[in-house]
């Protein structure tokens, strides 16, 4: 367990450090993030309770549905521009079920891109993340600076304010926590690739829409 504690925050560090490579403004005359999050990373104690799962549906709904995903995904993307669709329209919006996403972070920009999304909290969170799906194989592109850059547009044409974008990449603590929460759920429900769900309990792999809703119907 320790072991794993210390290569998670060698990962963190090093995650962060590229955000801070990435973000900082290359002119003399600029001044650059205040980011002692690289240090904060490695000294500090991550706090999972800190982060706040982001669910869509009725609380009492007879349903639950955890979602684990990754914004650099392709698979993710399109379950979100199909399949969630339907599900959105036919069974969260009606009150059949309750919906949570939850951020899997297989690679750096996965992680930046939970940081932007959560950026404008719950209110913008899967507004962010629709933008992130459906631009996916923009942003993505390009060096570590150019993908930072990317996703700080995102988040401007989201509504968020560039001041709002650079704090958040800057919050070294918010970001360990995001990778602790990640490999305590991970390790919870065993996912290991994605999308993966949780359907009141039990786990599946990605299917088809048709799958969905025999499941569902069968609750």
């Amino acid at each position: 367990m320790k072991k794993n504690y210390v290569l998670g925050l060698v990962f963190v560090a090093a995650l962060l450090l590229g955000v801070y490579l990435a973000m900082t403004p290359k002119s003399s005359n600029l001044v650059g993030p205040s980011f002692g999050a690289a240090n904060a990373a490695v000294s500090g104690e991550a706090d999972t309770s800190a982060v706040v799962d982001m669910v869509m549906g009725a609380e009492d709904a007879p349903i639950t549905i955890i979602e684990y995903a990754s914004y650099t995904c392709p698979h993710c993307r399109s379950f979100h521009q199909g399949a969630f669709q339907n599900l959105k329209t036919d069974y969260i919006d009606t009150g059949k079920v309750r919906f949570t996403y939850r951020e899997i972070y297989f690679d750096r920009y996965g992680l930046w891109g939970s940081i932007i999304a959560r950026c404008g909290g719950q209110d913008k969170f899967f507004a962010i993340s629709d933008l992130l799906y459906t631009k996916q194989s923009e942003w993505t592109k390009g060096s570590p600076a150019e993908i930072a850059d990317n996703l700080r547009r995102v988040g401007i044409t989201a509504g968020l304010s560039q001041d709002a974008v650079q704090a958040c990449f800057s919050d070294g603590q918010k970001a360990q926590n995001l990778v602790a929460w990640y490999e305590k759920n991970r390790a919870a429900d065993d996912i290991s690739s994605t999308p993966s769900f949780v359907i009141n309990g039990i786990k599946y792999a990605n299917m088809s829409y048709a799958e969905f809703q025999k499941i569902l119907d069968a609750q």
